[in-house]
């Protein structure tokens, strides 16, 4: 029987089920929302209820690659860009919220005709005065060898401009970082076949002639150092060695008052033997126990805690599930609860994973598309992170 030869009584009862079929069709849709939504909400919890809301990803409003960020003692967040342009300045007081207009690094008077300038590391320092590392293409426009060096300017509290752009040691050299101290020291350190440093006792007004802190030392050429201050005022500086081609990271303690008392430990426990340099960057910082340290190890991302004279802490050195590149961003974060986060850059991506005070993985990786090779980010006293991809 066709729709058309229907009675009224079946018609009546052909709609009746078919309202009752709309409804149980209906409410197996809502079931079937709220149990989706139930297993989402559970999936985000896990990221967000753990790791996301520590973590807090910013963009800054300049088209550039951000290299490098750091907090100041006042709270506010100095962050360093490389672009079109060159190296850019910018500062936050409030967690990333606002930034400042964005101030030039470079000087006009160190600005010529294809001489291009880009940024390697900043440091924030006594009365929050921001220090910044540059390299040049001096050596790709064959201009002498002595303009193939370490490039500094600073930048005052307050101040509209960066002092005159620097070279400071007046030699082919790379792998350029630096850390600055509350009491006025700035330390600069560099790669020129071996491992060299600078020391400013005047907040970069001026600084000490290239030194090399031990002959018997054989670094990467290729891959780059680390330094930071320490809660004790000593110098740790990170770097990797290639001695019978054996990769090892290892971190030296530099107590400055005390002239030439180093101190060298290695950090790395699993090894690595390449004939070649791996150009690899990676990075140390201090947390509230001594520092935190993180690099790559075959192509994997490695960290550890380590006490106030540079051994590693229990439970030793912890395989992330970051991977990296040639020269590609490392960072290490800490937080006042000995919360820890490391951070690493592959394929366009900053990708994360956060650790707590005993070194196991809380929440689940996290990730955001960045530009460039850098991995940049600050700690907040309230115990999150700032991530800038």
């Amino acid at each position: 029987m066709n729709n058309h030869s229907k009675t009224p009584d079946s018609k009546r009862a052909a709609a009746s089920g078919g309202r009752r079929t709309r409804r149980i069709a209906s409410r197996a849709n809502i079931t079937a929302i709220v149990v989706i939504g139930l297993v989402l909400g559970w999936t985000l919890a896990g990221h967000a209820g753990e790791a996301s809301p520590r973590v807090r990803a910013v963009r800054v409003p300049v088209d550039g690659k951000v290299i490098k960020a750091q907090i100041g003692a006042d709270g506010a967040i100095h962050v360093l860009v490389d672009s079109t342009n060159g190296p850019l300045y910018l500062l936050s007081r409030d967690h990333g919220r606002v930034f400042s207009e964005p101030i030039a690094v470079v000087d006009s008077a160190a600005r010529k005709p294809g001489l291009n300038f880009s940024s390697w590391d900043l440091a924030v320092g006594k009365d929050n005065r921001a220090h910044v590392a540059m390299a040049s293409n001096a050596w790709k426009l064959k201009l002498p060898e002595e303009e193939w060096g370490f490039f500094y300017a600073s930048l005052a509290p307050n101040a509209k401009a960066f002092s005159p752009t620097r070279n400071i040691n007046r030699k082919p050299s790379e792998g350029f970082s630096l850390a600055a101290g509350g009491s006025g020291s700035v330390t600069a350190g560099f790669l020129s076949g071996k491992l060299f440093a600078m020391v400013s006792n005047d907040g970069g007004e001026t600084f000490a002639a290239s030194a090399e802190l031990n002959p018997e030392w054989n670094p990467c050429d290729c891959c780059t150092t680390s330094v930071a201050y320490g809660a004790d005022g000593r110098l740790a500086l990170l770097y990797r060695e290639e001695t019978g081609n054996e990769r090892d990271m290892y971190v030296v303690l530099w107590d400055q008052a005390r002239g030439d008392k180093l101190l060298r430990k290695r950090l790395s426990g699993e090894s690595w033997k390449i004939n070649g340099c791996p150009m690899t960057y990676f990075t140390i910082a201090p947390c509230a126990k001594g520092y935190l340290a993180a690099w790559p190890t075959k192509g994997e991302i490695y960290f550890a805690r380590l006490d106030k004279d540079g051994a590693v802490l229990p439970p030793g050195e912890i395989k992330t599930p970051g991977t990296s590149g040639m020269r590609t961003g490392v960072l290490a974060l800490g937080a006042p609860d000995g919360t820890a986060l490391v951070a690493w850059k592959a394929k366009s991506e900053l990708g994360w994973q956060i650790y707590d005070a005993k070194g196991r993985p809380k929440g689940s990786p996290g990730s955001e598309k960045s530009r460039g090779d850098g991995a940049a980010g600050v700690p907040l006293p309230d115990g999150t992170f700032i991530l800038f991809p």
